[in-house]
């Protein structure tokens, strides 16, 4: 096969050269960037430079995220002690524009009913709770308490359901003192509710994950709830238990009708192994949810995955996005369960994907979640490469000396595909290689971090190659791709298809090549640095 070459030639940065992360706090690390000489090398090496990540200790699924008078708040499953999952907290961090995070004192810490499991919040404007003081709407954050003993102890109703309201819009917490609000009838995975307004009957809806299903509730006030109706043993995704619920309403963009979407993450059982987000749309008449007949059969072997990469799981979306705004923001848990624990960082572990806008899709009877990068990040683009057209062959092209790809937003087209490998591949001076692309062929996307770094912390990690279908049968395609020091997020065809994966490489990427079998064209090539310290 011959082979035609594109190079990026980035400005070339100093190696890290680490080969192991237990010696965590060495200073005097090689940067690649000018960063405080304080920060150890995994720091420097690994550390997201505009994903959030907890300063220490260990995090995984978004919980519990609102908008109140200008702020985003982040909520997050916490162990503040250890750098592995133990006894959960709620985290907490606050944002203005979505991109840039402040962290924030503890949220929510473990006390007698239980360890704090993942959740949401709502803004009760109403006041329904009767929690309120005055004019201030309390915000009511809603969790599930595990109680640990008792599970360990072999009792089958140690999750229940409990509230903490605040008065000064999400800064501080009180336990609701009748807790829990949903006590357990014996079922031993009974948790992650996710509430809703439910406009038209004036009450809350919540989904909660009961091992293989979704259970919705409903209730006036908050405080007291009654179960309405099951949804999903029989259908989708059931390699594992079903986890974070998120429903809600959605304008289709094509057609401007209402459909509801349920996420629903399954571990294990993603389309690439281990934990992943599937979603159904149907109808939801404030009692039941009913699929729409496009998905009503659909089984294990589907494609209504959120993102088809490994790292992308437990993602829910805001509350209290104002009407003027109209988004449907997500965001989700940039890692895996097959090695989130082993991860080759001491300080922190994990860190969330970009913030998404979600938007819906119809074409014929299908209908499709698009995901995109949200707008705000826009506001950090500066041009580092703008070349309308690149005809791949038998040729070197540089470009972009002063790029930093450790800190980019890459997007291109490739119009008349034809049947052959599109091939895209980060590199360094390392040898370090993260392989993505596409099949024309198998009519699929494909995502290699075998050889991107340090892969053998966990075997699973870079054994196999990801791999997604193509949604669109559109005869071009578009790519959009959103790059932090350690992670890869790519929207196909205007976000149809999203692959999300972390990579460690031994020192930062600092080339991009693209290969095919025959000549192509890349038209509309931009390379937007990204403005962050």
């Amino acid at each position: 096969m011959k082979k035609y070459i594109l190079i990026l030639q980035i400005s070339v940065l100093a190696s890290i050269g680490l080969s192991s992360c237990q010696d965590k706090g060495k200073e005097g690390a090689a940067t690649q960037e000018e960063v405080a000489p304080a920060q150890s090398e995994e720091e420097v090496a690994y550390r997201p430079i505009f994903h959030f990540t907890p300063d220490s200790g260990w995090m995984n699924d978004p919980n519990g995220m609102f908008y109140l008078d200008g702020t985003y708040h982040l909520f997050f499953q916490h162990n503040p002690d250890d750098n592995v999952w133990g006894p959960m907290h709620w985290g907490h961090a606050t944002s203005t524009d979505l991109i840039t995070w402040e962290e924030q004192p503890i949220a929510l810490e473990p006390d007698k009913h239980g360890t704090i499991f993942s959740g949401s919040a709502v803004v009760d404007h109403n006041n329904t709770s009767g929690l309120g003081e005055g004019d201030i709407p309390p915000v009511i954050a809603i969790f599930t308490y595990h109680d640990a003993e008792a599970a360990d102890a072999g009792r089958d109703d140690f999750q229940t359901q409990g509230i903490a309201y605040s008065l000064d819009k999400g800064k501080t917490w009180i336990k609701y003192d009748q807790n829990p609000v949903l006590g357990n009838p014996g079922i031993r995975d009974f948790r992650d509710p996710k509430v809703e307004w439910f406009e038209e009957e004036q009450k809350w809806i919540m989904s909660l994950a009961v091992q293989d299903h979704i259970s919705f509730y409903s209730s006036l006030n908050l405080l007291e709830w009654e179960h309405e109706s099951d949804f999903g043993q029989n259908l989708g995704g059931h390699g594992g238990v079903w986890e974070c619920p998120d429903l809600f309403k959605m304008t289709v963009e094509e057609t401007g009708e209402e459909k509801w979407v349920l996420l629903v993450s399954i571990n294990p059982g993603g389309p690439n192994g281990g934990s992943a987000t599937q979603y159904f749309i149907g109808d939801f008449d404030g009692t039941t949810f009913t699929p729409h007949e496009s998905i009503a059969e659909i089984g294990e072997e589907h494609d209504y995955w959120i993102d088809f990469g490994k790292d992308n799981y437990a993602g829910v979306t805001w509350s209290n996005i104002p009407e003027s705004d109209g988004r449907r923001l997500f965001i989700g848990w940039m890692s895996n369960w097959e090695y989130a624990n082993e991860v080759p960082t001491e300080q922190w572990r994990s860190s969330m994907t970009i913030p998404r806008t979600l938007k819906l899709n119809k074409e014929g009877s299908t209908y499709r979640i698009l995901s995109s990068p949200v707008q705000e990040l826009k506001q950090y683009y500066s041009t580092g490469v703008d070349q309308k057209e690149i005809v791949v062959q038998d040729s070197t092209i540089l470009a972009g000396e002063d790029i930093n790809l450790s800190k980019a937003v890459l997007s291109f087209d490739i119009s008349n595909l034809q049947e052959q490998r599109y091939e895209f591949t980060l590199g360094n001076s390392e040898g370090d290689q993260l392989i993505f692309g596409y099949s024309g062929i198998e009519k699929e996307f494909f995502l290699n971090r075998g050889n991107s770094g340090l892969t053998e912390f966990k075997d699973v990690f870079g054994k196999e190659v990801s791999t997604a279908p193509r949604l669109s049968n559109a005869e071009s395609l578009n790519v959009k791709i959103v790059l932090d020091k350690t992670s890869i997020e790519i929207f196909y065809d205007n976000g149809k298809t999203v692959m999300t994966e972390i990579f460690f490489p031994n020192e930062l990427f600092q080339t991009i090549t693209a290969d095919g079998e025959q000549n192509f064209t890349i038209e509309n090539f931009q390379i937007n640095q990204l403005n962050f310290n």
